[in-house]
């Protein structure tokens, strides 16, 4: 070690102390070679001679400087030595309050006794991907170094944690395992990472306990080897374990407890299925009352069982399984309450039969009481002749029932596992491990035994391995640096080893003396002092024979030989074994059977268990199994080739003090577990070679102040260090030249900061000097120009004062003057107004009487004017009153009779006697012309007008029938309907009167409360005067206040419309997660079962197909229950959930808008099927054969005919005969002969329908045959090829209105038969037409008798709903009325203005709903207009295209007619089989570099124009299909693209404008505004696809996510580097001494070193990307705000786990690079985006970095400024500031306990760290093109030939 070769008056020391162990001294006198001591001052000031050993010349250690002191890394130290070492753990510890620290490769931890909030997810992610040093000290730091050289270097990995109890190895290493399980993830969807780490509260029940040191202290040493796969995620895990403590569970000392599981199961004995156990508390148990209290202090033992069964069930510990494991526990608690009784002799005992404890052990492990209760006291000695029977004393038979407890509870733990490790095992191939040992660290008690010597052993093994491990590592990395260096002899403790384990060592004679038949302690304590007591490891205490010393690397420690022999003999009798392995219980048989030992493959390839029917013969006596300490000593060697085969990584844990106390530090307990874990022979490693390494660039930006001018020219960083070196450092000892680094011996680093210092400080003077004689010179002038302005002044002054005394005189003989005159005005003034008063008041007195006089008159006349005016009104009122009765009576009767005789001549058939009058004359005249030709034609016409005639007259009397049968029961029905009317009238005039009588009540209290109100009137009006004043005080202030809080609540309304946005978006993101699990297994599950014969899927079917489940495309006719949903949604969840009124009403609505949709989907069928009907059959044409023509003719007619008129004509007599039915039902007993009457109706209506049914096939022959002889005619003459011989008639395919076909029947009747030309007599249609008015008049006399039918229908029910209605508002007046007497006038009165208030609510609710409907109904029938208004524009198109036609084809002779080029209407036509090769072309296969130039985004607009021909063609399945395909091809692009930036940009942009498209052309007038009228004329007429738009939405979302995500990526790795380490401004800081930090085997290969313009260039290029491809501009401000906040947060996370960046320097260069960041910003226009303001953390907390921190003002300037900074991190900041120069300060302690108390008010987030993958909800708004579809152009680069434009 370095030593004191010369002393200054700085030089401080460390000498030794009793009590401190090292104490800190400073130097007083210069040190010369000889002197016998030094002179020193303590830090209390006292002075100390301090003796020195000349002849070793052992001087004092030196002490660090103060600014190497707290460093991250022991190593980094310039002195290394114990004192340093446990000065710098001691300040990180209590003052920064850091409980990790580097030694080299260990991590050695303090336990801090409190939890600490440094363990979240928050803090796992920070440090996931990070080297090891580039972040404070941590747990997390090794398990990320471990992870990362496994997969780096393909080898397995071990982190061996280790310390003595209570120092918190268990709790390391369960972070550990927790870092692997959040950081790898899990392989499968067993959820392995939850099972390992649901494993850990199941060994601390079963095998932790609480000692003296530690109240979870691990009884048992484990190693946990956590399996990955080749993508390194968790697959499985194993344990093994180590030596239980069996003796504590039949022994603890005092203040010591049992295993946990055992109090767990007594708090939790109440619960109903543990009653059988017979359980009470803990107290009354021997097994767990021995060491006195049975409570741990904080711990809640009942909860903690509860998560001990919880953990069992996850690892797949069935619940029988644990009702056992329950039971076995309890069984061991019963049996060490077994009251055993000595006898007489003393060489024989007995337990009580009635023994309630046995029973109960019997009974839980299912086994026979009285073999148990017999063999409990009783032996079997076995020899080669005979077997014996023995009784055992009181103390034999004690020992051998906590032998049997301690063997039970050994087998128990060890099942429990194996059935943890088979949770946790895997079928699938393991590539690589990390494993975690969790061991007992070196122990010595005042009394140890066997225990303490195999944990002692183990830990000399341990020491072995990492001792060579670092001598390893130094050799390595100074072979790697070409560096000479001779061998350091360090320390191996081989001796101690061979002295335990080597042949006749410790063991090796322990289990000898085992195997003798009358083995003793003694004997084989005596042996070893015989066999080694020359060794150099062995000693033999002076005042006892029963112990023997061992020195061990850590200490000595003395061992009592009592029990050793015992415990390694672990003996129990076989007898009692035997019982347990007859238990009726399969798992307590099961745990005591050998098959284990003797075939493990079997059983654990097996899951039945056999058990043989008779019982196997005795093993003789001279096999013996093995013995513990060789069993531990085989596991020992199978653990050290597991470490010595992987990597290993070292966590050393020490316990601060014995108390346990949060954050106090013991010196003397500290040294002593430091010496015991190796970390001081990593320092004594270490300081032999070269402790000390910097690098070249490190170096020299540290110590360039001490390069020379000239030297600085040189470009060569290392030629600049060697020519520096050289020159301070003479020896070349002290330094070495590696290939990357500097290396230094112990020392020079602190000679090198002194220099440093002294540069520094003779510069500092320098500048003291001349600022101060510039302060100087500044302060005289100032002086002397003071001094020129006081004499300037005082003069001044002097002058003033002689006028102002002048003015002054002459004032006050004016003033004198004027106040005499005054007074004499004033007196004369008072005389005359007394007088003018007076004769006011007299003249006032008598005007006043007389005016009162003439006032009385006139009131007396105006009353009898309003009185006899009054009684007329009355008179007139009454009379006519009167006369309006008698005019409504006599008016109503009259209308009855009006309306009875227009019903009557409604329901007359008149009218259709005299067009049936008028079609007899027409078909007599036709009659008359076709008998001229043919006679049969005329006897077929005069058939047909005298069956037309009769069944006229058969229909008129049918309906006289039925509009008798409706007025007889409209007549009976009317009394009974106005009988309950004027029921009703009466309640509701007694409503009305016990109203007016509430009216009444009511307007007294009213009075009264109006005199009471003039009252406080008064009293108010004199408060409004002080209210005034009041409030023009607070009117400026109520300004201002009422503008903050419109501005709160605006920020709070944003912040709740964000919060709701993230959730969604947040909902979306997991959506897109699981899908992309989804498709991940799906692949996987491929691979797996795909074999060479099976075929692929096509390339175009993608596992997203699902999303085409969407629903189908709605028409324009969006319903009620929609739009209420979207204005609920619009106005917030919360905010609607309020009003329950208008959620009633809203249900209420839902329901009836449900009937009302029923009710036209009803209407809607029957539409269908009357137009289906209406429709006449197309009959085919044939040019050649005209005969075979006329018969097609002729059955097409007569199908279409029959078909129509044959349904038509049974519902009609269907109905007929139903209502002739009733009311033949109805009158039966009245009239006999109405059944014959009936009869004869339905036999006329027989007739009257065979008759009409022979009529119309004669009047289709007809038809048909004037077809026939037309088309001959056509044909003979030849003038036109090609003729539709369809029909005839060319308008009869028309639709005719009702009018227009009664004109053309009466026309038809009137037309003169001169011609014999057929086509003449059928001209304009006009037989057609006749027909068809015929059936129409017979539809609307139908259609008018069943609308008055449902008109009454619904009145009645109208009527029966108001009935009901006024019942139940009688009802509920009533009630109201009857609460309303209960209360008292107040409430009386309050409760009716609430009845009042509530009733005008819902009317105004009914109101606003009915003007809403309107509203909607309007919407709608303007949308149908539009659909109609295209309709008629396409009819009229083909109408007049058909025109057209015909005249081209009457044409005489050919003309050529060109085609007239039409415009390109901006819609795109492709077939059905064309839309894969689309996709393909537009979506899966385009590139953006293949669009460069063109139109942005140039695919939407494509896809648009397809989906608005689609639109055009009332396509809905083209429409869906297209949709659901550009999206899966999307989706499926970028799942194959998802680390392309440019690509995710370019689909993010042409998604976002479809639907920007899609919002624009929907037709909803919100989108409109901006339209042209060209661009109005492209919207979408018959499909409304909101839905997909919200669907285009989603995707927007989960491909916005995506670009974030590469963002981030390709952004993350350069932030840090950029941010905090690279130097911006040259020369600003100085690197300080960083130890291992960035060593070789913690760092991959190569610089990863980025700087400021890195990041501004790649964000140039993400502005390039998104603007070249059109992406709108406020989703690009979005991305930037979001990147903007992710640099914050992970700069100011490392910022907080880093204590070398937490500088003044530091804030400097952070301050720089966010000013350049920011000016960034404003150069492209994007500082409107917010970015800044997410940056505001950061911001603060490097003005934090440069603050002053010492006085109570600057903690308050500090805790005003910081506003955006917690205080966690706050306090964090400064607990990390560390000073780069001895001129900085360090914050002291009590300036952060001043933050603290004046912060603690402040509600801050417990989280210290940012969420750095915190995503803000995106918003993408209505952004409408200017561009029109006919605009566009398509290039020949897209493939897309196949595309028609229209």
């Amino acid at each position: 070690m370095q030593m004191v070769a010369g002393g200054g008056w700085y030089t401080r020391v460390w000498i030794p102390d009793p009590d401190e162990v090292w104490r800190s001294a400073e130097l007083t006198k210069d040190y010369k070679e000889g002197d016998k001591s030094l002179q020193l001052r303590l830090e209390d000031e006292t002075v100390q001679e301090y003796p020195i050993d000349v002849q070793n010349n052992q001087l004092p250690f030196l002490r660090n400087p103060d600014i190497l002191v707290g460093e991250n890394d022991l190593t980094a130290l310039s002195y290394l030595h114990e004192p340093a070492v446990l000065h710098n753990l001691k300040v990180r510890f209590l003052e920064s309050n850091h409980i990790y620290t580097y030694c080299g490769i260990v991590l050695v931890a303090i336990n801090p006794y409190d939890q600490l909030p440094i363990y979240g997810q928050d803090v796992i992610y920070a440090y996931s991907g990070q080297n090891m040093g580039d972040m404070d000290p941590h747990i997390f730091a090794v398990a990320e170094e471990a992870y990362k050289q496994m997969a780096r270097d393909e080898k397995n990995q071990s982190i061996i944690v280790s310390g003595e109890s209570g120092a918190g190895k268990t709790v390391s290493a369960k972070y550990a395992m927790r870092y692997f399980t959040t950081v790898s993830g899990s392989a499968s969807d067993t959820n392995i990472e939850e099972k390992v780490l649901a494993s850990s509260p199941i060994m601390e029940a079963i095998g932790n306990a609480k000692t003296t040191r530690n109240d979870n202290s691990s009884r048992f040493g484990k190693y946990i080897q956590i399996g990955f796969d080749k993508r390194y995620r968790i697959i499985g895990a194993n344990m093994r374990t180590y030596l239980l403590e069996k003796s504590r569970v039949v022994f603890q000392a005092d203040d010591e407890r049992n295993y946990h599981i055992f109090y767990q199961l007594c708090a939790a004995a109440s619960l109903p299925e543990f009653k059988e156990l017979a359980l009470t508390c803990a107290e009354d148990f021997f097994y767990t009352s021995q060491g006195g209290n049975t409570v741990i202090e904080g711990v809640d033992d009942a909860e903690d069982f509860e998560k001990t069964r919880q953990a069992f069930t996850l690892v797949g510990v069935r619940e029988s399984h644990q009702i056992s494991i329950f039971k076995i526990i309890a069984s061991i608690l019963h049996l060490g309450n077994v009251e055993i009784e000595a006898e007489r002799d003393g060489e024989s005992c007995r337990v009580s039969p009635e023994d309630e404890h046995l029973s109960d052990f019997c009974r839980l492990l299912g086994v026979e009481h009285s073999q148990m209760e017999h063999w409990l006291c009783h032996r079997k000695l076995v020899t080669t002749s005979e077997t014996y029977v023995k009784t055992m004393s009181l103390q034999q038979v004690v020992n051998a029932r906590d032998a049997l407890a301690k063997h039970i509870y050994a087998q128990l733990f060890h099942w429990i596992v194996e059935h943890v490790n088979k949770a946790l095992h895997t079928s699938l191939k393991q590539h690589s491990f990390i494993g975690v040992l969790d061991i007992y660290g070196f122990e010595t008690f005042e009394v140890n035994s066997f225990e303490q010597f195999c944990i002692n052993y183990a830990n000399e093994k341990l020491q072995q391995q990492f001792n060579s491990h670092v001598f390893k590592l130094e050799q390595e990395e100074y072979m790697k640096e070409q560096i000479p260096w001779t061998l350091i002899d360090f320390y191996d403790n081989q001796p101690c080893i061979d002295l335990i384990e080597a042949k006749l060592g410790i063991l090796d004679l322990l289990d000898e003396e085992c195997k003798v038949p009358r083995g003793t302690d003694q004997n084989w304590t005596q042996k070893l002092y015989d066999r080694h007591s020359g060794s150099q490891h062995f000693q033999k205490p002076r005042m006892s024979n029963k112990a023997f010393i061992v020195i061990h690397f850590a200490d000595k420690v003395e061992y009592l030989s009592d029990g050793f022999l015992e415990k390694n003999r672990d003996t129990v009798y076989e007898e009692q074994i035997n019982i347990l392995k007859a238990s009726k219980f399969p798992l307590v048989a099961d745990l005591f059977h050998d098959g284990k030992d003797s075939a493990p493959a079997t059983t654990a390839s097996s899951k039945i268990n056999i058990r043989p029917s008779r019982r196997p013969m005795k093993a003789s006596n001279k096999e013996h199994k093995k013995t513990v300490g060789y069993q531990f000593r085989s596991s020992l060697h199978l653990l050290m080739e597991t470490l010595n085969a992987t990597t290993p990584h070292y966590v050393r844990c020490i316990k601060p003090n014995d108390e346990k106390l949060p954050f106090h530090f013991n010196s003397k307990r500290a040294v002593q577990q430091l010496r015991a874990c190796g970390v001081l022979e990593t320092i004594r490693i270490s300081a032999a070679g070269y402790p000390s390494r910097w690098s070249y660039h490190d170096f020299f930006n540290r110590y360039r102040v001490l390069v020379k001018k000239r030297d600085l020219a040189n470009a060569d960083k290392k030629a600049i260090c060697r020519s520096v070196l050289e020159s301070l450092i003479k020896d070349p000892d002290k330094f070495q030249f590696g290939r990357t680094k500097i290396f230094f011996r112990a020392g020079q680093v602190a000679y090198l900061e002194k220099l440093r210092a002294d540069k520094f400080r003779a510069a500092t003077i320098m500048i003291q000097k001349t600022v101060r004689g510039w302060l100087q010179k500044q302060k005289y002038r100032r002086l002397k120009g003071a001094a020129l302005t006081l004499q300037r002044h005082c003069r001044g002054h002097l002058a003033r004062r002689l006028a102002k005394h002048l003015r002054r005189t002459r004032a006050a003989v004016v003033l004198q003057k004027q106040f005499r005159m005054q007074r004499a005005r004033r007196a004369y003034q008072r005389v005359c107004r007394a007088a003018i008063v007076i004769q006011a008041f007299a003249r006032g007195m008598f005007v006043r009487r007389i005016y009162h006089q003439v006032l009385r008159e006139h009131k007396a006349t105006v009353i009898q004017k309003h009185a006899r005016g009054w009684m007329a009104r009355r008179r007139f009122q009454r009379l006519r009153g009167a006369a309006i009765v008698i005019q409504c009576g006599f008016r109503r009767l009259k209308a009855k009779q009006a309306l009875k005789a227009l019903r009557i001549e409604a329901r007359s058939a008149e009218h259709l006697k005299r067009l049936n009058v008028g079609m007899e004359n027409k078909i007599v005249q036709l009659q008359r012309k076709i008998d001229d030709q043919n006679k049969e034609v005329k006897t077929l016409s005069e058939q047909l007008s005298a069956i037309t005639s009769a069944h006229a007259m058969e229909v008129e009397k049918l309906k006289k029938e039925v509009a008798c049968y409706q007025q007889s029961q409209d007549e009976d029905r009317g009394p009974q309907l106005q009988e309950e009317v004027e029921s009703l009238r009466t309640e509701l005039q007694r409503a009305h009167s016990e109203r007016k009588v509430l009216e009444d009540t009511h307007m007294q209290e009213k009075d009264e409360l109006r005199k009471r109100v003039a009252d406080l009137e008064q009293e108010n009006a004199l408060l409004k005067d002080e209210k005034e004043q009041l409030n023009n005080q607070i009117l400026c202030q109520s300004k201002d206040e009422f503008a903050q809080n419109s501005v709160k609540e605006n920020l709070m309304m944003k912040k709740e419309l964000e919060e709701e946005r993230s959730r969604y978006q947040n909902l979306v993101k997991e959506y897109s997660r699981l899908e992309q699990r989804y498709d991940n297994l799906r692949d996987e599950m491929t691979i797996l079962k795909q074999t060479p014969g099976h075929r692929r899927n096509p390339s175009n079917q993608s596992s997203l197909e699902s999303d085409s489940n969407y629903p189908s495309i709605s028409t324009s006719e969006v319903g009620d229950t929609e739009d209420t949903l979207q204005q609920v949604e619009e106005i917030g969840l919360e905010k609607a959930a309020m009003d329950m009124t208008v959620f009633l009403k809203l249900q209420k609505r839902v329901r009836e808008l449900e009937q009302e949709r029923k009710k036209l989907q009803v209407q809607l069928e029957k539409r269908e099927q009357q137009d289906g009907k209406g429709v006449p059959a197309e009959q085919p044409s044939n040019d050649s054969d005209l005969d075979q023509d006329a018969d097609l003719a002729y059955n097409s007619l007569k199908r279409q005919e029959l078909e129509s008129e044959n349904k038509k004509l049974k519902n009609e007599l269907n109905e007929l005969r139903k209502a002739v039915a009733d009311q033949a039902s109805e009158h039966s007993p009245a009239t006999a002969g109405t059944p014959d009457s009936y009869s004869l109706l339905l036999n006329q209506l027989r007739v009257a329908n065979e008759e009409l049914e022979v009529r119309k096939e004669e009047v289709l022959i007809l038809r048909t045959q004037i077809v026939s002889a037309d088309q001959r005619r056509l044909a003979g003459k030849g003038s036109e090829p090609n003729i539709n011989a369809r029909t005839s008639w060319p308008n009869s395919e028309k639709h005719v209105d009702q009018e227009d076909a009664i004109e053309a029947y009466h026309g038809v009747c009137q037309t003169n038969s001169k011609t014999e030309d057929w086509g003449y007599l059928n001209e304009d249609g006009e037989l057609g037409l006749a027909y068809q008015g015929l059936k129409q008049v017979a539809r609307l006399l139908e259609a008018q008798l069943q609308a008055q039918s449902r008109e009454h229908e619904e009145e009645v029910d109208n009527l029966k709903a108001q009935l009901e209605a006024l019942k139940e508002e009688m009802d509920r007046q009533q009630q109201t009325f009857c609460q309303t007497l209960l209360l008292s006038p107040e409430a009386q009165v309050e409760f009716g203005i609430q009845q009042e208030m509530s009733q005008l609510t819902n009317e105004n609710l009914d109101l606003k709903e009915l003007v809403e409907k309107l509203e909607k109904n309007e919407r709608k029938l303007k949308k149908q207009l539009k659909i109609y208004m295209k309709k008629v524009q396409d009819l009229e198109a083909a109408q007049a295209l058909a025109q057209s036609e015909r005249k081209r084809h009457e044409l005489n002779r050919q003309v050529t007619v060109q085609r007239k080029e039409k415009d390109f209407q901006g819609m795109l036509e492709y077939h059905k089989e064309d839309e894969a090769l689309l996709i393909r072309n537009l979506v899966t296969e385009l590139k953006p570099q293949t669009l460069a130039g063109a139109v942005p985004c140039l695919p939407a607009y494509i896809l648009y124009m397809c989906i608005r021909h689609a639109d055009y063609v009332n396509d809905d399945l083209k429409v869906h299909a297209l949709l659901t395909s550009t999206i899966n091809g999307i989706k499926k692009v970028l799942k194959k693209h998802n680390e392309d930036f440019e690509m995710t940009s370019f689909w993010l942009s042409n998604t976002c404008r479809l639907l920007h498209c899609l919002k624009q052309y929907s037709g909803d007038e919100g989108f409109m505004t901006q339209n042209t009228a060209k661009q109005n004329e492209h919207c979408l007429k018959n499909f409304d696809l909101t839905e997909y738009r919200q669907v285009l939405s989603d995707l927007s979302i989960q491909i916005y996510q995506q670009l974030i995500k590469i963002a981030e990526g390709l952004l993350q790795p350069m932030i840090v580097s950029a941010m905090l380490e690279n130097e911006s401004i040259q020369g600003l800081s100085g690197m300080k001494p960083t130890g291992y930090r960035k060593r070789t085997s913690s760092m991959p290969e190569g610089d990863n070193s980025y700087c400021l313009e890195a990041i501004i260039r790649q964000m140039n290029s993400f502005h390039m990307v998104m603007c070249d491809q059109g992406l709108d501009p406020e989703i690009i401000l979005q991305v930037f705000r979001q990147l903007f906040y992710m640099i914050n947060a992970v700069t100011l996370n490392n910022l907080l786990l880093r204590k070398d960046v937490c500088s003044w320097s530091t804030g400097m260069q952070l301050r720089y690079n966010i000013s350049q960041l920011e000016e960034w910003l404003r150069g492209r226009n994007l500082h409107q985006s917010g970015a800044v303001e997410t940056m505001e953390p950061l911001i603060q907390a490097a003005q934090l970095l440069q603050l002053k921190k010492k006085s109570p003002e600057d903690a308050e300037a500090i805790c005003s400024l910081c506003t955006a900074l917690s205080t966690q991190q706050i306090v964090k900041i400064l607990n990390l500031y560390t000073p780069l120069n001895e001129f900085e300060e360090r914050v002291t302690v009590a300036f952060i306990r001043t933050i603290q108390a004046q912060l603690q008010d402040q509600n801050d987030p417990q989280q210290l760290l940012l969420d750095f993958k915190h995503m803000f909800p995106v918003l993408f708004p209505f952004n409408p093109s200017s561009l029109t579809m006919d605009s566009i152009h398509i290039p020949a680069c897209l493939n897309l030939e196949f595309l028609n434009e229209v």
